[in-house]
């Protein structure tokens, strides 16, 4: 049977006002509402109530006696930081809403306020919830699968990188990560978002230059049913599925200027607004970002918005290429046997020592995403380490043989060619008429060039 909207989101609550008439009104209303509710006429019972159970939601107002609501907020949180909380103040002042928000309310509203605003305000804290939960479900099975994602190499740039991230992890600072494609940006944003106070809340990552551009604002702000052409339901951005937790915006550089525009609304405001709703609404989200563009550069050339690069640069992380810590090469290749292997790595190391020399020598312009397709490859061909040069990619191979016709010296115009069509019949496992193709000759020129190869060959 299809859950309603009351039975998915309801929730446990705990109220507290010291107004009898709010007392009785939200006793009755937020049953209505589908929510379980306990009422206390002030802060001191909410606190003794805090210790007998757990709630999903405490809805408190902030100004009791004997007990503020930001104290029982922060009781709530103690015991249970799951907890969201909802304040309700009767004083227009943004500052006590800053206060409340800054000691981990999720949201608040100023008295008197409208129920409706009350109901679409939960449900918002159920549907974190439950995106929460489903979050945490995955997370918990892929480290059970994965491990829990680190960082491998111990070489200087690696281990400022380290130092950065611990650095700047405990703070709320937007964090600007740089390197080129393959370097691991994500691995050191999920390394941030670990060692943050938001680290059992969601970590979100989406990049930017891989959505179209008229999906990418209802992807991170959601929309509302009806939208748009298509808009068949309503949709959850992504920002407010991180509520709580950390937003890593990868490629920052593809994001479009109207989008970069918006991005920095939001950055500056903390407010975001679906596709079609006339309303804004707060989030607590930090926000990552990633590029392995020179945002500079873009910036002169009018590509990238000034402010926003010094909105999201307030903290930066450079990544090193891997061709600039090649003294990791052993320790990656390892790491990334075991990934694939799934099998203890022998005493004597997976790979053999000159096939640590062949990694070490290769350019890398793939960075360590290149070398786990490399390590994977090679584990597949391999069926008992260690791991020696031929199980390497073919392109490892034809390396070798270049270096190898170097020493030789030079060579004649026909070895050239006789070495480009066997290159090219490789490629094409065989087939003639493709690699004729792809020289551009004749299929009756290759059988020449073969046949007079193997005429080379009986002479000699």
């Amino acid at each position: 049977m299809k859950k309603t909207d009351k039975q998915l989101h309801g929730l446990k609550i705990l109220f507290a006002d010291d107004e009898p008439t709010l007392q009785e009104l939200m006793g009755l209303e937020l049953p209505r509402m589908g929510h379980q509710v306990t009422v206390c006429p002030d802060g001191m019972t909410a606190a003794a109530a805090l210790e007998r159970n757990s709630y999903d939601c405490v809805l408190v107002d902030l100004d009791m006696p004997g007990m503020n609501g930001i104290q029982v907020i922060a009781r709530a949180k103690a015991s249970s930081p799951d907890t969201e909380a909802v304040v309700l103040t009767g004083k227009s002042s943004l500052d006590s809403a800053v206060a409340a928000l800054r000691h981990g309310a999720f949201d608040y509203l100023t008295k008197p306020c409208k129920l409706v605003e009350l109901e679409g305000l939960l449900k918002r804290v159920g549907e974190k919830r439950e995106l929460t939960r489903k979050y945490q479900a995955v997370k918990r099975q892929l480290e059970r699968v994965e491990g829990r994602p680190t960082l491998v190499g111990h070489c200087s740039q690696m281990e400022s990188v380290r130092t950065l991230i611990e650095k700047v992890a405990p703070t709320q600072s937007t964090v600007l990560i740089l390197g080129e494609t393959g370097t691991g940006k994500e691995l050191v944003a999920r390394g941030v978002h670990q060692r943050s106070l938001r680290a059992d809340m969601p970590f979100v990552a989406i990049n930017c230059g891989a959505l179209p551009e008229n999906l990418i604002e209802s992807e991170l702000f959601g929309h509302r049913k009806g939208a748009f052409t298509g808009a068949d339901e309503q949709r959850v951005g992504l920002f407010e599925v991180a509520h709580g937790g950390t937003l890593f915006l990868d490629e920052i550089g593809e994001l479009p200027k109207a989008m970069q525009a918006k991005l920095l609304r939001v950055l500056e405001s903390g407010e975001i607004r679906r596709v079609g709703d006339n309303d804004s609404f707060r989030i607590d989200v930090r926000v990552v970002c990633a590029t392995h563009r020179n945002l500079d550069d873009m910036v002169a050339a009018g590509d990238f918005r000034e402010d926003l690069m010094f909105r999201i640069n307030t903290f930066e992380i450079r990544v090193p290429s891997l061709r600039q810590r090649l003294e990791d090469i052993a320790e990656l290749a390892e790491h990334l046997y075991r990934r694939f292997c799934k099998e203890p790595v022998p005493p004597g190391g997976a790979f053999a020592p000159e096939t640590l020399d062949e990694l070490k020598a290769h350019v890398w312009p793939g960075n360590v995403r290149e070398l786990a397709n490399v390590i994977e490859h090679a584990t597949i061909l391999c069926d008992r380490p260690p791991i020696r040069p031929e199980h390497l990619p073919r392109h490892f191979a034809r390396r070798r043989l270049t270096q190898e016709a170097v020493r030789r010296g030079p060579r004649s115009l026909r070895e050239l060619e006789l070495e480009a069509i066997h290159d090219a019949l490789e490629r094409h496992e065989g087939n003639k008429p493709a690699a004729a193709d792809e020289l551009g000759i004749s299929l009756k020129t290759l059988y020449n060039k073969l046949s007079q190869s193997t005429s080379l060959g009986k002479t000699a």
